[in-house]
């Protein structure tokens, strides 16, 4: 599939997500109302091949991640004391969050946040490495990257059910790798993610079946670790 291809199966794919229902039980909004959008992919939708393919990124990114940008919008649009909150501020202090939405703001707007941290990262990177202070940060926690991939895939591949595996940062600056379930999101536990790994079935069937260990594996060769290097470096 060329790249002129690529982008107009996404627009067609995104344009029939309004004429009928979608992932979850959910039909998204056809119209942009709401205070929350759904992000453009940074990449073409067979940028990622042959590690992810193009239709497990259209079907993920242009259905599931579309349904929880339309129900978060939903549980939020008649709660006026949630006006100008960010996804970060919800999501940091649910409690904050009136009880009769919070549950949904949990799930949708955790499922919106953990998606918008998994897209950002990929890019095809066969072979790659942390770099800068990010990588030094792993050898001195983990002992080396072979440790801290060996960990982190095993925190992933050991989730029960749908959930993700993380790199997190936390109040001290220090590395953690941690496992949640469902859409629970380590920004709501003080911590700030900087990789996720989405072991929703969503995310790998098409291709790898119940093979999730070696989803995961592939996951690796399209980390843009520049890209997490320097959201680490930020946070310094």
């Amino acid at each position: 599939m060329s790249r002129r291809e690529a982008i107009k199966t996404t627009a067609v794919a995104l344009a029939a997500l309004a004429t009928g229902p979608v992932g979850y039980g959910a039909t998204p909004n056809s119209s942009p109302d709401g205070p929350f959008k759904l992000m453009e992919l940074p990449f073409a939708v067979d940028a990622l091949e042959p590690y992810m393919d193009s239709q497990t990124v259209l079907v993920h990114h242009g259905k599931h991640h579309a349904t929880y940008v339309a129900n978060l919008n939903k549980a939020v649009a008649n709660e006026q004391s949630l006006i100008g909150k960010s996804l970060e501020d919800l999501l940091r202090d649910l409690n904050s969050v009136p009880e009769k939405v919070r549950t949904a703001v949990r799930n949708h707007g955790g499922g919106v946040y953990n998606h918008n941290v998994f897209w950002l990262q990929l890019k095809k990177n066969p072979g790659g490495k942390p770099i800068g202070e990010l990588a030094k940060a792993i050898e001195s926690t983990f002992g080396s990257y072979d440790n801290f991939k060996d960990q982190l895939s095993k925190a992933a591949v050991g989730v029960f059910g749908s959930g993700w595996g993380w790199l997190t940062v936390d109040a001290n600056k220090n590395l953690r790798i941690e496992a949640t379930s469902n859409q629970d999101s380590p920004i709501s536990q003080g911590r700030t993610p900087l990789l996720a790994i989405d072991v929703w079935e969503h995310a790998y069937y098409l291709k790898y079946q119940n093979r999730r260990a070696d989803f995961v594996n592939a996951l690796f060769d399209i980390i843009n670790w520049d890209y997490v290097s320097e959201q680490y470096r930020k946070l310094l």
